[in-house]
């Protein structure tokens, strides 16, 4: 399996690897976020595997459940100039923690609003860097080329 993938003169990477990266570096945002509440818990046993289920439900609910509530919601994120939008990432939090049950638990509504903001702040910064890696990689593979 090729890691960068040449189409039509153009250099892309592998859909698998980058979807594959941008998970690994979730599951470390998420361990790394979630680590400062005491009232967000995951299973401490399996530490890496339950984050990374728990980030895998995440992405599922994102691309599934997310763009359905974001449609039904935009009169309400519209009136609220956008602060609304927050409270459907905490509902995705939520529906995870019902899903994953004992092995994920969100405790608090505040903190879960907070855990939401910061994780859209930290994978925001941490897609950023992943882009910059993956732009060096096509860059150095254009020079070899």
């Amino acid at each position: 399996m090729q890691l960068v993938i040449k189409e039509k003169n153009k250099l892309r990477i592998n859909h698998f690897f980058d979807w594959l990266l941008h998970m690994i570096g979730y599951t470390l945002v998420f361990i790394f976020v979630t680590s400062f509440f005491k009232s967000v818990y995951i299973d401490s046993d399996h530490l890496i595997l339950w984050s990374s289920i728990i980030v895998l439900v995440i992405y599922i609910l994102n691309k599934t459940v997310k763009p359905i509530l974001v449609t039904l919601t935009i009169p309400i994120t519209g009136i609220t100039l956008g602060l609304f939008y927050p409270c459907i990432n905490v509902f995705i939090l939520k529906l995870t923690d019902w899903l994953l049950g004992k092995h994920f638990e969100v405790k608090d509504l505040l903190i879960a609003i907070v855990v939401a903001v910061l994780l859209s702040i930290t994978n925001f910064i941490m897609e950023e860097i992943i882009n910059n890696i993956i732009r060096k990689v096509k860059k150095h593979e254009q020079s070899i080329s």
